[in-house]
């Protein structure tokens, strides 16, 4: 934060009449990414328990899933170009949000790009584009919502995207720069906790193993496909993009009100090979 800008600390202790059911009820939601993939699936959860309105906020045009959800949910599902490697992008882009909802709650930083092949094959520009857009472009996501959080007096929630990457090496689709950039964010995960935990700032991150998208649909399609899930053993397929969103509600909501600074990895047992 600006050393000259003195900054109140807020009581994050719950309320004594506190509601402890998992609910998004009132909140509004900020989702990087959100017009397909992993990001729609995460929406489609947090909308369907009762979000006030969450926004994706793409650098690419809405998508055929995007307007169906948006349509099944109301309105409640709305969709602002960003692009976050962008400060001022990303700064309008939330500034609109509260001037349109009076306020926001959630920051799920989950914008992302990888592609898999062997080190020496990159050239540093690929490298460079990765970590911009999936290291610098988080930064720029997670700082221009506390900002905010602290100037309207929020205890707002950020969740970063990482990777089972982070931990371990993905053994079907090697990137050694995608792993670097999602333990980049990991990390920064529990120093910026440490950092905003005096705001009632909450960071967070889940780590996903693989998941059933556009860019995924190689993993099945593998002819040892079968043969690995015998030994590796745990949920013998992709993950849903859905199925992630359980714990992305609940580290958005006000029952997490003590938990920060922690990865969630939702990986099926089997993870990153």
């Amino acid at each position: 934060m600006d050393d000259e800008v003195a900054m109140p600390r807020l009581n994050t202790l719950p309320p004594a009449d506190m509601n402890w059911t998992i609910t998004l009820r009132d909140k509004v939601v900020a989702i990087t990414g959100a017009n397909r993939g992993i990001g729609l699936g995460i929406a489609e959860v947090c909308l369907a328990n009762n979000a006030k309105a969450v926004y994706s906020l793409d650098l690419m045009d809405p998508s055929e899933d995007f307007a169906a959800l948006s349509k099944k949910s109301q309105g409640r599902f709305k969709y602002k170009q960003m692009d976050v490697t962008s400060e001022e992008s990303v700064k309008k882009a939330i500034d609109e949000i509260v001037d349109e909802e009076g306020a926001i709650h959630g920051m799920i930083a989950n914008a992302g790009m990888t592609k898999h092949q062997p080190a020496l094959d990159f050239t540093m520009a690929q490298v460079k584009q990765l970590f911009e857009l999936n290291v610098f472009g988080a930064w720029n996501c997670a700082t221009a919502a506390a900002r905010k959080f602290i100037s309207l007096g929020v205890k707002g929630s950020i969740v970063f995207t990482a990777s089972m990457t982070s931990y371990r090496p993905n053994r079907a689709a090697p990137s050694a720069p995608y792993g670097g950039t999602k333990a980049a964010v990991r990390n920064m995960t529990h120093t910026l906790a440490m950092e905003w935990a005096q705001y009632g700032i909450r960071v967070n991150s889940i780590s996903p193993g693989f998941v059933k998208t556009a860019m995924t649909y190689y993993v099945e399609k593998a002819p040892d496909w079968n043969l690995k899930m015998q030994y590796y053993g745990g949920m013998p397929r992709l993950a849903l993009p859905q199925e992630l969103g359980g714990a992305y509600v609940y580290l958005l909501s006000d029952v997490a009100s003590y938990t920060t600074g922690i990865d969630i990895p939702i990986a099926g047992i089997v993870g990153a090979w």
